[in-house]
């Protein structure tokens, strides 16, 4: 049976707990049908100070014990679709809502219509349609991109000791003696027949001297390329199913 308007307002502040019995948050306000004055939405306070507002359908709100229960899990009603939390829901934002939770706009139970022995089944003679809406998720898969690392080019000086052989030039004499001849008679007599003399030769040799001079050799850079690759992503998808029961399921 659906609850009263007495017995909503005694929801206000209770827990909502989702289709796993997982925490969602506290009943923060009604909303009714700007139309029909039916109670339609749960305002509900999530989040660790309560600071966000999401709705939740009444239409398949049950009480069990002090809590209130609803078949959709945490995750589904946290990402339900923004509205303002000023007393009243727009056509628009409600548009939005019905999609997300999966119901037609156009087939939008209230509290007052449903009447379900299952969850998910309504009975007949509530003015909906008599088809039923199967969802399931599908991967959406997004690449992010961040950082993993660096590389860097870095510069230092090194001395490496090297050793090389250079063809180095020295003077050395020797003593050549030539015998007169008619050829260097007259040289040899042009001086006095007997004195004393010397001649000098002067020697020289060349020394290995070491300068050292910068010369560039190579440009080195660092550069940056894509290189794609492939990872294996799992997921639980949830998908809904029908199946028929009671006398059309025997007649099959």
């Amino acid at each position: 049976m659906a609850p009263t308007t007495q017995e909503l307002s005694n929801w206000m502040g209770m827990q909502l707990d989702g289709s796993g019995g997982e925490k969602i948050g506290k009943i923060d306000d009604i909303y009714v049908d700007d139309v029909s004055g039916r109670p339609e939405w749960m305002a509900v306070t999530t989040g660790w100070f309560g600071t966000r507002r999401s709705f939740v359908p009444l239409a398949e709100a049950r009480i069990e014990g002090d809590h209130v229960v609803v078949p959709y899990d945490k995750g589904m009603v946290k990402d339900a679709p923004n509205a303002e939390h000023d007393g009243h829901l727009s056509p628009e934002e409600e548009a939005q809502l019905y999609r997300h939770y999966g119901i037609r706009f156009t087939e939008a139970p209230t509290a007052a219509q449903v009447d379900t022995d299952e969850p998910g089944r309504a009975a007949a003679g509530t003015g909906r349609d008599d088809a039923m809406t199967r969802s399931e998720e599908e991967l959406d898969i997004e690449r992010t991109s961040g950082p993993v690392g660096q590389a860097r080019l870095r510069k230092w000086v090194d001395t490496e000791h090297v050793e090389q052989t250079v063809p180095l030039t020295h003077d050395e004499v020797r003593v050549e003696r030539e015998p007169i001849t008619e050829g260097n008679v007259d040289q040899a007599m042009s001086g006095p027949e007997i004195s004393e003399g010397e001649h000098t030769e002067v020697l020289h040799e060349e020394h290995a001297v070491t300068n050292k001079r910068v010369v560039p050799k190579e440009r080195v850079r660092l550069e940056k390329e894509q290189v794609t690759d492939e990872e294996q992503v799992e997921a639980d998808l949830r998908k809904e199913r029908i199946d028929v029961k009671g006398d059309a399921e025997r007649r099959s």
